[in-house]
């Protein structure tokens, strides 16, 4: 095997003992074996670290396993960890509980080398129990690009609008990227516990000049829950967990994307982006901000921006008002379907 391998599969690892034989067994098994894993330890307090060293022999010197000093929380500093130590001419960020199919990795680096790609997008997936006792296909028709490999224009005002109408999938292990365009371009996953996957999507969109659509499926996604999700919070931490994505997210998304000529000419394209982006995760909070009274919602934002309070009054005021439209359309949809369920009975 070539010093650097065709493609670096970079795997985030928190407690996945559950998990993580099966995922190492699918990269194992690959049809394609010119790849290296680097496996990303976030301080896991079971036998996650002990099951991946088991595994090091059977791949012959091309597993890597790296342990952070202190957990994240997150897989974005994981990721970026791997990508710094990543030697592959493409890179594929996959996560602890997932699978490849068995030619995975085969199918997507000849079509990345077949077109020049930069990127090479997959719109749909499989979706599995935890068990894998059943699987079927995922994907969203909008996400969809047609039946065969297509290559996106490269023009940036249809590229917005398609992210506008949800033409993406924002998870991260739905593509395969050229290593070089993140480390020449500097992109990376902002710091955040969620979310991370959505910015780099943006990100891709529009840095990357030849963005290939295929329609293949070679991802198995595992119904696990992720300890991020987890943990119960209360309303005021839910609200905050979901600000922090939103508040470095949009604050990543414009320093990269005024990069670019065509958002510093195009002011109310980027603006675009970022609102549609922040109003995503908005959606995620709207449960939390139910069980509060305005004031307090604004003081968790408030507090939220800390030292950046006094930047950024237009976002928050913005958050705010999102937010309560958000609730005034909740209500009245409660109460439209309240008056017909009466008059039904």
């Amino acid at each position: 095997m070539k010093n650097s391998p065709s493609i670096s599969v970079i795997i985030p690892m928190y407690n996945a003992e559950k998990y993580i034989g099966d995922c190492l067994e699918s990269l194992l098994a690959q049809t394609f074996q010119d790849f290296e894993v680097i496996v990303v330890d976030d301080c896991s307090t079971d036998s996650s670290l002990a099951i991946v060293e088991s595994y090091a022999p059977k791949f012959n010197g091309r597993l890597m396993l790296l342990q952070l000093d202190r957990n994240t929380g997150s897989g974005a500093v994981p990721r970026n960890t791997g990508l710094k130590f990543a030697h592959g001419e493409y890179v594929f960020f996959m996560d602890a509980d997932d699978l490849f199919t068995l030619t995975a990795l085969e199918k997507l680096y000849t079509l990345a080398k077949d077109f020049d790609a930069e990127v090479v997008y997959c719109g749909k997936n499989y979706e599995a129990t935890p068990d894998l006792g059943k699987i079927y296909i995922s994907g969203d028709k909008f996400a969809s690009f047609g039946d065969v490999p297509t290559l996106e224009n490269e023009d940036f005002v249809v590229r917005v609008h398609n992210v506008l109408n949800w033409r993406y999938k924002l998870t991260t292990w739905s593509r395969l990227v050229r290593r070089v365009l993140l480390i020449e371009h500097e992109i990376f996953f902002p710091p955040v516990k969620i979310a991370e996957d959505d910015v780099l999507t943006y990100l891709l969109v529009f840095f990357a000049k030849r963005f290939l659509h295929v329609p293949n499926i070679v991802y198995i996604r595992r119904q696990a829950e992720k300890s991020v999700l987890r943990k119960k919070k209360s309303p005021q931490e839910e609200i905050n967990f979901w600000l922090s994505p939103i508040i470095d997210g949009i604050k990543m998304l414009e320093n990269m994307l005024s990069k670019l000529e065509f958002f510093r000419q195009n002011p109310k394209y980027l603006y675009a982006v970022m609102e549609h982006f922040a109003h995503n995760q908005l959606r995620s909070l709207f449960e939390a901000s139910l069980k509060l009274p305005t004031n307090e919602i604004y003081t968790v934002i408030k507090n939220a921006f800390g030292e950046n309070f006094g930047k950024h009054d237009v976002l928050i005021s913005w958050l705010l008002a999102d937010l309560i439209m958000q609730q005034k359309f909740f209500y009245a949809n409660q109460q439209m379907l309240g008056e017909k369920k009466s008059e039904e009975t």
